[in-house]
């Protein structure tokens, strides 16, 4: 098993950010990259880590597409309300929390050098932490309540092509 290092994880330098606006061009959001070296606007975690304040994130060529992924999940599943007052900190509840993570690891699919097996990887290496130990095992195992929260507040129109939502009892939302 490969060291779990947070230095392994996927950065936008080696995925490009045309795979990231590509999949996210359609929704709203936009996405402005900050220079290296400068500080991250709406970083809530600081470093390299994406950050939001209203309709935009926030990146640099060294933040993780995870982190870019999961601040855009929050973004896509925030009322209209939430979004006019966004700055740094998405505000959001555990179960939103959840349904962010379970949306990144969907949405990852859509990015060609990331897919499901390297989100959950990068995750695990990050320290995201999940009650079964590990974020493979949460998707497949323990997140009912994400992926009902996710198909009720993801509107069917999301703007992301190719995204699929599994739910259950009801088929695959496009």
């Amino acid at each position: 098993m490969p060291e779990l290092s947070e230095h392994l994880v996927l950065r936008l330098a080696e995925s490009g950010l045309d795979c990231l606006e590509s999949v996210l061009s359609n929704t709203g959001l936009c996405i402005e990259q900050v220079a290296d070296g400068e500080v991250i606007p709406g970083s809530h975690w600081g470093d390299e880590e994406a950050g939001l304040i209203r309709n935009t994130l926030f990146v640099r060529s060294d933040t993780p597409v995870h982190s870019a992924l999961h601040e855009a999940c929050h973004w896509l599943l925030m009322s209209d309300e939430r979004r006019a007052n966004l700055h740094t900190d998405a505000k959001g509840s555990a179960v939103e929390e959840m349904a962010v993570c379970y949306l990144q690891i969907l949405i990852s699919e859509l990015i060609p050098c990331m897919g499901r097996e390297r989100m959950f990887l990068d995750m695990d290496r990050w320290g995201y932490s999940f009650r079964e130990g590990s974020a493979r095992a949460w998707f497949e195992r323990d997140a009912e309540d994400a992926l009902t929260y996710l198909s009720e507040k993801l509107p069917h129109s999301h703007g992301i092509p190719g995204l699929h939502i599994s739910t259950p009892g009801r088929g695959v939302l496009q």
